[in-house]
């Protein structure tokens, strides 16, 4: 009998953009340091086996040819001279367009339109982005330009149909790829705008020196140029930095550094085409930005799950949808974007709801939103736009609050759209959703995928003791996990930074209460007590400039000028955002506080010690709260309604009103703690704090959880545990540039074993090495990591004032190499101990020294 058995078909993907597991080949790899020249040629040698043409082309002319034979083929039309240089001249080398504007092509406007001789209009294709493999790649080298400020000679370009869409500048074994980093930033400065300008196509940069390769989108170059034109950078890196790059890697998370291995998964044909014209967005701020591999695998697991699941007719199940775990800050809000838009374009399905909770419902997100399509996004509080937009079969996304949906499900029964196949995307599933409105959304749909995002899943051990006894984890409420990207993962990969959490005792037996078996009235007495509280804003106010680094390097930051007119307009899409750069030295802080009763002391003592302090030296204070639903709080975070103050006490309202008006007269704003005046009073705060307006603003539970500000560090005097600890302390984990190197987390309580306790369950067991930072004395003395000695600060500081003594020339380009090194590391280790109390006259290493 024969052993071959039928299956079905159920769904077939033999060309995802992630390769699911990458093994490095046998045999033994190019060990030695190759020459530039050397890994070039292996390089092209290796692309020539993947399906690249390889052609040699090392001047503008045989470039300009080339493309047009290319898009020749590729539209099946031979341009006459006259057509062709007219199109080249208007469409392709027009010297008006900018990169911003270039970029645009490449990503929106590809299909351009020819005029013909014979009066009629051609579409011509840039690239077909509906049938990748129609596209054709090439490599070239060595291509070479005289026309900028100098001459140069670039390493390696891919085209693709002709245009130069991604480029890898090259380094020798053993030297750091930051340098071909900053290669490509001089030529962007001395020649990639000269004669036609094609070079400013450029979507995608690769560096490599052989053994690390990175990537990283135009828009790092492109800022640069901004910035060089406008407030001198004086060497300092921006927030558009060698920070930004990224790695490749495959489903596990595991980076793939060899170029020779990145060459046969980045630059595989479909995983490049597949980057190129799938995953880039192109944000309404003309930033360019290219997701990462964690990024594009959980968009391919989602619209894999939608086929397969529709295929196996498990619509309005459970095991229809699925939940993404990526850790806080590693762009969540980017891969449910884009999973939204391409499944949007999926023949069978009907609509696309992007459910958000009603405070993340920010300016930015809609604008992105509508830019994709227009009237996605809309901010009217009411159902009826929402109602309009599901009736309408050509409104394929809508963005709505999940307060908004549960609205409209309670107010049309039977409605048509129920019926509909539907894929929702939570973009931020908190547990506050797997309650009353997850019932209602999944009993109303009937032909339904759900999908959920999150950085701290729920599951058992971190769940609540109350509700539906089905409904308590994430996987529960979503089905199962999809994809996996924790914050060890993101650490490792520089994608987010680590935390520094200092346990500060300002009365010592009022934070050992914590362990103590006492009654929580008790014990919340003890550490609200006048004397504790006032030595805590003491203590703030004292070292408020140390902990936040305001007295260090100062920085480019990208501010928004015209907040109030944008909070408070009608329809915030009809309102232009005016961007601003400043200069700013340090960060600001959110202060977290256990209760609305403390808030208020907190917000009082402020108030009083600041006033014996000279205006200059006052800090910007707000204060943010609101009523919140009573349930348990297992993790220390309750959700804050961001739209209502209804709710509040009469003693709690009135004190928040008279906060305002000190708000408002800082600020010159109109707000109060009516309900419409309080939503737009929530927005302006967002906003100043991501300006780095206010220094420091009180919270009890608002902005803990799905705010982003680059400029955060945290204070904390409140019971946190696992996901809320978590969520709270990512506050302060954003990349912003070279002088932040941690999040910043200053704690007035003892929670050092719910620290542990929450990293181990969001990373692993042994996640607190890679997630917090070191012991002062460990950076000051020294420690042992991987059977390795890394050197302390006093150890580097002791030999560079061994080697080069102060005053004295350092002769040789070997010796200013090795003094330039050590010094280094002397910094960025200084740079670290300047947040520890500790390092207060320890410093050995004296200002005047520094600068000598």
């Amino acid at each position: 009998m024969s052993n071959t058995k039928n299956y079905n078909l159920v769904a077939q993907n033999t060309e995802s953009t992630v390769v699911c597991e990458y093994s490095p080949p046998y045999g033994k790899r190019a060990e030695s340091y190759q020459s530039e020249a050397e890994l070039e040629k292996a390089f092209i040698k290796q692309l020539q086996t993947q399906a690249y043409e390889y052609v040699n082309i090392t001047s503008e002319e045989d470039l300009i040819l080339n493309l047009r034979k290319q898009l020749e083929k590729l539209n099946n039309h031979n341009f006459s001279d006259k057509e062709w240089d007219y199109f080249f001249k208007k469409e392709l080398a027009n010297p008006n367009q900018s990169i911003a504007e270039k970029t645009a092509t490449i990503q929106e406007d590809y299909i351009k339109i020819l005029k013909c001789d014979n009066g009629t209009s051609k579409n011509i294709y840039l690239l077909k982005k509906d049938n990748i493999h129609s596209n054709s790649l090439q490599v070239i080298n060595q291509y070479e330009t005289e026309d900028g400020k100098y001459k140069n000679r670039y390493d390696v370009t891919i085209l693709i149909n002709g245009l130069p869409l991604v480029h890898i500048e090259l380094k020798k074994r053993g030297v750091a790829i930051q340098e071909a980093f900053n290669q490509i930033n001089r030529y962007q400065r001395e020649s990639f705008w000269a004669s036609s300008g094609l070079y400013e196509y450029i979507q995608i940069f690769v560096i490599s020196n052989g053994t690390h390769t990175k990537y990283y989108s135009n828009t790092t170059r492109f800022e640069h140029i901004k910035e060089s034109k406008g407030i001198p950078n004086k060497g300092k890196k921006s927030s558009n930095s060698f920070e930004f790059t990224s790695w490749w890697a495959d489903h596990t998370n595991r980076p793939i550094t060899d170029l020779m291995d990145f060459s046969k998964t980045f630059f595989a044909k479909h995983s490049i085409l597949n980057i190129l014209t799938k995953y880039c967005v192109f944000t309404t701020d003309k930033q360019l930005l290219v997701m990462r591999p964690y990024q594009i695998v959980a968009t391919e697991k989602i619209l894999n799950k939608i086929e397969v699941s529709t295929n196996y007719k498990q619509l309005g199940t459970v095991k229809a949808g699925g939940y993404i775990w990526h850790t806080t800050g590693s762009g969540k809000t980017l891969t449910s974007f884009k999973t939204a838009q391409l499944t949007s374009r999926l023949s069978f399905i009907d609509k696309v709801l992007f459910v958000v909770d009603r405070k993340d419902l920010d300016y930015q997100t809609m604008k992105e939103y509508d830019k994709f399509e227009k009237g996605a996004a809309n901010s009217n509080t009411s159902t009826s736009i929402l109602k309009k937009q599901l009736e309408d079969p050509n409104a394929r996304i809508i963005i709505t609050t999940i307060q908004k949906l549960d609205r409209f499900i309670a107010k049309n029964k039977g409605h048509n759209i129920f019926e509909g196949h539907i894929v929702l995307i939570f973009d931020e599933c908190h547990r506050s959703q797997f309650g009353d409105m997850h019932t209602a959304i999944t009993k109303a749909f009937n032909n339904y995928h759900l999908f959920g995002f999150t950085g701290t899943p729920i599951f058992a051990v971190n769940s609540s003791s109350g509700g539906r006894f089905d409904l308590k984890t994430t996987e529960q409420a979503f089905g199962d996990k999809l994809h996996t990207y924790t914050i060890v993962d993101a650490i490792a990969d520089k994608n987010v930074l680590p935390f520094r959490v200092d346990y500060i005792s300002t009365l010592k037996e009022a934070e050992n209460i914590e362990d103590k078996k006492v009654k929580d009235i008790d014990r919340e007495a003890v550490l609200s007590a006048p004397e504790r509280l006032s030595n805590i804003v003491n203590y703030i106010i004292e070292h408020f400039n140390q902990k936040t680094k305001r007295n260090d390097k100062s920085y480019i930051h990208n501010i928004t000028k015209n907040i109030q007119e944008l909070v408070t307009a009608k329809d915030m899409k009809k309102v232009a955002v005016i961007k601003e750069k400043i200069r700013l030295s340090g960060f600001n802080s959110i202060f977290s506080v256990q209760s609305i009763e403390m808030a208020k002391k907190y917000y009082a003592e402020f108030e009083k010690q600041q006033k014996l302090l000279p205006e200059i030296q006052r800090l910007k204070i707000a204060m943010i709260y609101s009523f919140g639903i009573n349930e348990e709080e297992i993790d220390g975070v309750i959700d804050e309604n961001s739209e209502d103050t209804s709710g509040l006490d009469e003693s709690s309202r009135e004190f928040l009103e008279n906060a305002i008006k000190d708000y408002n007269k800082m600020f010159k704003t109109s707000y109060n703690t009516s309900s419409d005046k309080f939503q737009n009073y929530y927005k302006d705060v967002s906003e100043r704090v991501k300006n780095r307006e206010i220094d420091l603003l009180i919270v009890v539970n608002m902005f803990l959880t799905g705010f982003d500000a680059t400029t955060l560090n945290t204070w904390v005097d409140k019971n946190l545990r696992l996901h809320g600890l978590l969520q709270a302390y990512s506050r302060t984990n954003r990349i912003l540039n070279s002088i932040k190197t941690f999040g910043n987390i200053i704690c007035f309580r003892n929670l050092e074993k719910a620290t542990n306790e929450s990293i181990s369950l969001f990373g692993d067991k042994e996640a607190s090495g890679i997630v917090l930072l070191k012991t002062y004395k460990e950076y000051y003395n020294g420690y042992e990591k991987d059977g390795k000695t890394i050197r302390g600060y006093k150890s580097l500081v002791e030999e560079l004032q061994d080697k080069f003594p102060i005053g004295e020339r350092i002769p040789g380009e070997k010796n200013q190499k090795e003094f330039i090194k050590l010094y280094g590391g002397i910094l960025r280790v200084r740079n670290i101990l300047t947040t520890f109390d500790e390092f207060e006259g320890n410093e050995i290493l004296t200002e005047r020294a520094r600068l000598s």
